[in-house]
């Protein structure tokens, strides 16, 4: 009757110190962002899911698209879904961060962002749904399909979850299954996910956004493994500066502010510890 049972009673504490620290090396994908990855531990694990909040119109896509573009130059394969954006002009963004060259000017300068794509040797998907069509369940059932023809994601991106499609009708609760259900699918298919979350409206002009500030279910965070804002007042906007502060970090200190370059119109995000000459020039502006 015990034939086929599970005969794994569990990790053996005191003889177990080697597989331990052997198995508590995480693989992890970097952000590209120094500060954050070093506050991280090197980056977002396999399994684990990582979220980017900030309000409407601040730049959520681009933070998520400036990640995806770091491994994409490290040779790594990225899934991106984009509920919002249309697969061709997301990515008519990437060939803004890989080139420099502001999306309306792309057509003009053509062969010069062709060479420099082709230079990539990493491998990029995406793939548009439109808003709330399509559920975590579709995302997994296309990444089985994406496996099926011998690509094996590095990263994936949802762009964003909030306007995935749920279960139930009270939004508090829909939110809370969709994270529950990503970072199942995170652990499934054994990949880092990148998201992003909406920022209540009173935040637009928060010099820090913090917990507290999270649109509709704070269980977000409850789930989320890392989780950093982005504010960006209209002074910001004009200076081309930002901060990122780290609301969760399951793998290190949280709370930390860091300031930052953005500037959307070529996709280029920098952010600086603090203490840096580069990120007292960047206070400075604010």
């Amino acid at each position: 009757m015990k034939a086929g049972s599970d005969r794994d009673l569990g990790h053996e504490y005191i003889d177990g110190i080697e597989e331990r620290l052997t198995k508590s090396a995480r693989d992890t994908i970097a952000t590209g962002w120094d500060p954050v990855d070093e506050v991280m531990d090197g980056g977002l694990g396999k399994g684990e899911l990582g979220v980017v909040v900030a309000p409407a119109g601040i730049g959520k896509t681009w933070c998520l698209q400036s990640m995806a573009a770091n491994s994409i130059k490290k040779e790594l394969t990225v899934v991106h879904y984009t509920l919002e954006l249309n697969q061709e002009y997301v990515g008519l963004r990437y060939d803004t961060i890989f080139s420099g060259t502001p999306t309306a000017n792309i057509k003009f300068y053509k062969d010069e962002v062709k060479k420099k794509i082709s230079q990539l040797k990493g491998h990029l998907l995406i793939k548009y749904f439109p808003t709330k069509s399509a559920t975590v369940q579709t995302l997994s059932s296309h990444l089985k399909q994406i496996e099926l023809q011998g690509i094996t994601p590095d990263l994936v991106i949802v762009d964003y979850a909030d306007i995935l499609r749920g279960i139930g009708t009270e939004k508090r609760h829909v939110l809370e299954n969709i994270y529950e259900d990503l970072r199942g699918l995170a652990g499934e298919y054994e990949v880092p996910i990148w998201t992003a979350s909406q920022a209540n409206r009173s935040s637009l002009e928060e010099e820090i956004i913090d917990a507290s500030k999270v649109a509709e279910a704070y269980s977000k965070v409850m789930i989320a493994d890392f989780v950093v804002s982005v504010s960006r007042k209209v002074e910001d906007k004009i200076a081309n500066t930002s901060r990122f502060h780290v609301i969760k970090n399951r793998f290190g200190i949280d709370g930390v502010t860091f300031p930052a370059s953005m500037n959307t119109n070529i996709g280029k995000i920098q952010i600086y510890e603090s203490s840096t000459q580069s990120g007292r020039e960047v206070q400075s502006k604010m």
